[in-house]
């Protein structure tokens, strides 16, 4: 086996102090040092890992440790493209945790900055691709196995929210703070796993609550529709004020209806396609007789972060491909800024939005947060190139 590939971590909160410990089981991988501003945050670490890392609160001394190869980036999701770019800089691999950016500006910077080093592997923590029943249903609409699909519907509202959990930090659902609710801190899977599957839409209208549910300044309830060039359309449902809520996706298509629910795909088959029985029956009110298929997927073998950590080093050490390359994070995080911006203004949002729009109204709700940001949200020019920083 190729020599460990030797990882870093910035960040050592929930998701941090989790990656360090999912880290001890993966076999091509080495935990080699941790950053963090707050010192505090080395006592998430059990003392038998930290005394072999190097834990430090300075940046530079973190890119210098000589035996880094690869970054994690978990820290605040504003923060999360200026140190992806910081990284490549210093030479180094990243991973960077959903979402990849706040807005789809921000992640057009940290793509243009990315592309200026082909020879980095750079991957986002999409790591529920790596799910098996996932991946059978990625190949089976590739396959074209379901026919021409007519229509989606995916309810994803088991991501039950209290108001504790809220007030837990005074960052949590604030514009300054996460610059979003159940759109970018539950859903960026949900999301990208939307695009993956279906591509994207041309465009896109919703409805977005604020603090329906709680004492909020974000969206905690969206009911968005999102029409396709090729004529399907498609509804997203998500909210954290529902219990016990719901995770199912329903696809209509031409050979007949999938549902995946409870982590197992259920294929309802016409065993005429829809559109052929359609224009060929006699009857009026029949419809095609079908088969109840349920679809087996393989096993899992690995959790789906220590999937995403092993494919990233494979990658590294090119016997793998990407399953997630971070350049695709940008569909999902469009999808939800565009969900977004057709709820705060009750238009229809053409896709691909426009980057400078969402940035300058999300700068307006930054300024009236009740978390403060840390800098100002810059209007990006016409290239792009300007740096949005909060």
């Amino acid at each position: 086996m190729s020599k460990k590939v030797g990882f870093g971590i910035i960040g050592i909160g929930g998701i941090g102090s989790g990656h360090i410990i999912r880290m001890q089981s993966i076999n091509n991988v080495k935990l080699v040092a941790a950053c963090d501003i707050a010192p505090q945050a080395f006592d998430h670490i059990d003392s038998g890992i930290r005394e072999n890392i190097l834990c430090t609160t300075d940046y530079e001394e973190f890119f210098n440790c000589p035996d880094l190869e690869a970054v994690i980036i978990a820290v605040p999701h504003y923060d999360h493209p200026d140190l992806a770019i910081a990284a490549m800089e210093h030479g180094k691999h990243v991973i960077v945790e959903k979402p990849i950016a706040v807005h789809k500006a921000e992640a057009m910077r940290l793509i243009a900055a990315a592309e200026k080093y082909p020879e980095l592997v750079k991957s986002a923590m999409f790591n529920q691709r790596t799910l098996a029943v996932h991946r059978k249903l990625k190949s089976m609409i590739d396959s074209g196995e379901f026919g021409t699909i007519r229509r989606v519907n995916w309810t994803i509202t088991n991501w039950f929210r209290s108001q504790c959990y809220y007030d837990s930090g005074d960052w949590r659902a604030t514009w300054g703070g996460e610059g979003g609710g159940v759109l970018l801190n539950q859903c960026p899977h949900q999301l990208d796993l939307f695009q993956w599957l279906f591509g994207m839409p041309e465009s896109v209208w919703a409805y977005a609550a604020i603090g329906k549910y709680h004492d909020i300044e974000v969206e905690d309830d969206v009911n968005a529709f999102l029409r396709y060039a090729d004529g399907k359309t498609a509804n997203f449902i998500a909210s954290t004020g529902e219990a016990p809520g719901t995770n199912r996706l329903e696809i209509m298509a031409d050979r007949g209806k999938v549902i995946l629910e409870d982590g197992k795909i259920s294929f309802i088959r016409n065993e005429i396609p829809a559109d052929e029985y359609c224009r060929t029956t006699s009857s009026r009110f029949g419809m095609p007789p079908t088969w109840d298929c349920q679809i087996h997927c393989e096993k899992d073998t690995m959790p789906q972060h220590s999937a995403i950590i092993r494919n990233v080093a494979a990658a590294i050490r090119g016997e793998e491909k990407l399953i997630a390359p971070m350049e695709e994070g940008i569909n999902g995080l469009e999808l939800g800024n565009a969900m977004l911006l057709s709820g705060l203004t009750g238009e229809t949002v053409n896709l691909p939005m426009d980057p400078v729009r969402y940035a300058a109204i999300l700068s307006q709700l930054v300024a009236t947060s009740k978390r403060p940001p840390k800098k100002v949200v810059q209007t990006a020019d016409e290239d792009y190139s300007a740096s949005y920083k909060i």
